[in-house]
Parts: C-alpha cells; structure tokens; sequence
C-alpha cells in the first residue's frame, strides 16, 4: 500500500485498491484510489500516510474536497464503516484543472466545488451514489471533458518527477537539472507552478518513502549504509529526517514491522 505507515497493522482495519485512469488520462492521473472499511464495533483507528508530490481529490459523505500537496504525513482516522474513492494526480497532473500554480493550494483542503463549481458539485453528487465501478467510468469522463492541449513545460515537470521518483541515485537538485539541460532556477520555479513544492523536497520525499519501504522489509538494517544510499552526508541528518516524517526512528519504525 504506496504511502501508507504500518502497512501491516492497516491490512487489518481497512482495503485499498487502485484502479487506472483510462489511457488518455494517464498524463493527468496516476491512479483512482478506493478505500473501505468496517469497524463498527471497534475503536476507531487512526492511519497515517507519508505524502506524495501529488494533489489528491477525494470523495467521502459529507466531505469532498481537492487535498494540495502536504509537507508533512497525513492522518486520517477511520471509524464506523465506510469509503473514500480518490484521484492521486500526477505530480504536475493538475495544474491545467486549477488554472492557477498549485503551491496556492500546497497544504490546504479545498471543497470541490471551489474549484469546479456547480459542475463539481455534480460530481461529488454522482461519486458519492456509485459503486466502485460506476465511480470510475463517472471520473473518466468528468477528466476527459476536461483534457487541455500539450504543455511542454508540464511534460518537462512530469519527467523530472518520473526521474526522480524511479532513480535512487538521485540525491540532488543540480543531478535533475543537469539530466535535463535546464537551471536549476527554472527548475524550482516551474516546480512551483506544477508541482506545488520544490524538487529538493520531491527528491527527499521519495528518498524517505524507500527508506520507510525498506525499514519495514523485515530485513536486517544498516542505517549508515541506508543514509549514504539516499544522499545524506550523516546517519544523524537522515535519522532526524526520517523521524520528523514518519514520527519515529528508522530503527523504531523497522523493529515495529
């Protein structure tokens, strides 16, 4: 389960699936996302989840709403039974819906509606009432009204995340700008615009995702070695990175899985 803390002990109070776009979205969205669960009876239970470079759209009863780019995990707690369907867009995916730079929206929640209008309403109306299979078909083609022409400078952001997100030899912002020929001014301004955050933080970001990836493999941890793998200078700055995303050591963290 991409992003999400303590996969195992998560296993066992809810279900998450993905589901892809339809191929003509694929610059758009990386995935529709359904999360379900039932606990009525129990406790209710609190997950927490490392963040993407990515906007998220999600639709839960009496609460639809465009998610920018966090900084820092996020938490959701779960009680009752029900379900969430969401969007996780591309990380330079919706800046053509915003029609404005998504660093506004880094950090916040914003109805659908803000963005969308009565149209949006619309759709959280038709979300809300489908069943998982409807809920995608429903989203496809709200997206595909929507498709905008070629924007170079999407595409350019799109592949610098891509990059950066598949190859962990990527530690730094001068590495990215250098594969792709561009300043590495230019590079945070339109990261800025597309993204909502900048490349070092996009970098770091998929850096602590495999390093929580690997904390949780089961298998012996060398945290020095881990540390240099994914650019840190010291065992000290990763570990104190690590802790502040995840909210424990990388040790703690490995030992709890």
């Amino acid at each position: 389960m991409p992003g999400i803390l303590n996969a195992r002990a998560a296993a066992k109070k809810f279900t998450f699936r993905t589901v892809p776009p339809a191929p003509e979205l694929a610059p758009l969205v990386a995935h529709y996302w359904l999360v379900s669960w039932d606990l009525r009876g129990q406790e209710p239970y609190e997950q927490q989840v490392l963040p993407y470079p990515s906007v998220n759209m999600t639709f839960k009863p009496g609460r639809c709403r465009i998610a920018g780019v966090p900084r820092g995990r996020f938490c959701e707690v779960l009680d009752g039974a029900g379900r969430v369907f969401g969007v996780r867009f591309q990380p330079a995916g919706f800046r053509p819906l915003l029609g404005s730079p998504v660093s506004s929206i880094t950090g916040r929640f914003i109805p659908v509606d803000e963005v969308f209008g009565r149209t949006g309403r619309d759709l959280a109306e038709a979300i809300l009432a489908a069943d998982d299979a409807t809920a995608v078909s429903v989203m496809n083609e709200f997206l595909r009204s929507r498709l905008a022409g070629p924007d170079p400078a999407a595409e350019l952001v799109a592949d610098v995340a891509e990059r950066a997100a598949t190859d962990a030899s990527v530690v730094r912002v001068e590495q990215l700008a250098a594969a792709f020929d561009v300043g590495v001014r230019r590079l945070q301004r339109l990261f800025a615009e597309y993204v909502g955050v900048g490349p070092k933080w996009v970098i770091r970001r998929y850096r602590l995702h495999e390093a929580a990836g690997r904390a949780a493999a089961g298998r012996p941890l060398d945290l020095a070695r881990l540390a240099a793998d994914l650019g840190y200078s010291d065992q000290a700055h990763f570990t104190r990175d690590f802790t502040a995303i995840v909210g424990t050591s990388p040790a703690r963290y490995a030992k709890a899985q």
